[in-house]
């Protein structure tokens, strides 16, 4: 033997040894390091932020010279809506096509996952029936309620329903704001 073979040898039998104990608890070399690299990686992922949910797209038809419709689509954008905005002459004829009884009429008209969203509609019940998918066409904030999403002026906040609406024509409230 040369010189540096008993270390080596207790080098082998050392590796030997680590293998054995690797694999004794069903790791060999390569799992382990790539579990060290893993482990050693969550800082990095843990530092930046990851999106809470996929938006849910929400396609917007409105008047392309209306205000308080701008306004209400900034609302559904900042309580994380993906909105595909449509400025067209006539949204009536979208309401129409969509089954809006025509006393729940407002100035713009959001559609998404089936559902049909009349006015200024808040965003949290957008998100409701949504997540609770109801039997319903959709719903709707009839006229222009002072104080509704995109209809504010100061503190005035009038009292006005939230109404569902169904294919066949049949509303009730939906809730009161």
């Amino acid at each position: 033997m040369t010189q540096g073979a008993p270390e080596q040898d207790r080098a082998h039998a050392w590796l030997d040894e680590t293998q054995l104990s690797c694999s004794i608890r069903g790791m060999n070399r390569r799992t382990f390091l790539a579990s060290a690299f893993a482990v050693s990686a969550i800082p990095l992922i843990g530092s930046r932020p990851l999106p809470a949910f996929k938006a849910q797209k929400l396609v917007i038809y409105k008047s392309p010279t209306c205000g308080c419709c701008a306004k209400w689509v900034d609302h559904v954008k900042a309580s994380g809506f993906d909105a595909e905005v449509h400025d067209v002459a006539d949204v009536n004829a979208i309401k129409a096509k969509h089954g809006v009884p025509n006393e729940l009429f407002s100035c713009h008209t959001a559609l998404a996952d089936g559902f049909v969203f009349e006015g200024h509609v808040p965003a949290d019940l957008i998100t409701k029936v949504l997540k609770e998918k109801p039997k319903i066409a959709g719903i709707a904030a009839p006229g222009m309620p002072i104080g509704s999403p995109g209809m504010e002026m100061g503190s005035r906040k009038d009292p006005h329903n939230i109404v569902a609406f169904t294919r066949d024509g049949k509303t009730s409230v939906y809730a009161q704001r």
